[in-house]
């Protein structure tokens, strides 16, 4: 499904699997340093707050302001996500490490933002947004698997979630799965190459990620995402 498909399928079933090749296309000359902003995943800060008791996540956080006006960064805050939407680490102000002004600054990260503001703008015109970014790093060990999403099927709260894929290394299994508002199974697939990505109507679709294991238990095994939410702003 090429991008200019994307805007009536999210309309008709409220996600979209994005390959590779098509968001390649999308965001053209923007990537020209993608292994820059990429490499900026070797760097994050480890997820103190995981109510299960696990150290397999490392991440990164930032805030921004979109409009037409186009994008601007916020001051450091706190995530926040309620219990109803996220059990197992909500109710808390979580403080994360900021993402660096070194990715922030990269062309690839600027053409997704706007690339996704042109998207989500253009299915809910809002008059700016609050926008989230996270720098996911799930790591396997040889004794346990990561979890992508340790809160299980869930919505983010926000209005558009896109979900893209920057690194596999070492890595089986880690399967998204798409369902209804009445958990009813609406579709699955694997984010494998750098840029794979899903886009998600988080009003309408529930969304979650199996766990990933280790193909080789003695060597390092990850999984990098960005993950970017849009909340209409009130």
């Amino acid at each position: 499904m090429i991008g200019s498909e994307w805007p009536a399928a999210l309309r008709e079933r409220g996600f979209v699997f994005a390959e590779a090749p098509d968001m390649r296309a999308a965001l053209g000359d923007a990537l020209a340093d993608w292994s820059q902003f990429a490499a900026s995943w070797d760097d994050l800060g480890l997820d103190t707050y995981m109510a299960d008791g696990g150290r397999y996540r490392k991440r990164r956080h930032a805030a921004f302001r979109a409009s037409a006006d186009g994008v601007v960064r916020k001051a450091n805050q706190p995530h926040y996500q309620s219990r109803d939407f996220n059990a197992l680490n909500g109710g808390i102000a979580r403080w994360f490490e900021p993402m660096l002004d070194e990715a922030a600054g990269t062309a690839a990260f600027g053409g997704i933002m706007r690339y996704c503001l042109g998207l989500f703008d253009g299915l809910t015109p809002t008059p700016a947004w609050h926008v989230e970014v996270h720098q996911f790093r799930i790591e396997a060990r040889p004794d346990t698997a990561g979890q992508p999403t340790p809160e299980g099927m869930h919505q983010d709260g926000v209005d558009w979630v896109l979900v893209l894929m920057v690194d596999r290394e070492n890595i089986a299994e880690g399967e998204t799965s798409i369902h209804g508002l009445d958990r009813s199974l609406l579709g699955s697939f694997t984010l494998r190459e750098p840029l794979d990505s899903a886009l998600v109507d988080d009003h309408r679709v529930f969304h979650g990620v199996t766990p990933v294991r280790a193909l080789d238990p003695a060597k390092p095994a990850h999984r990098d995402v960005l993950v970017v939410t849009f909340r209409g702003e009130t």
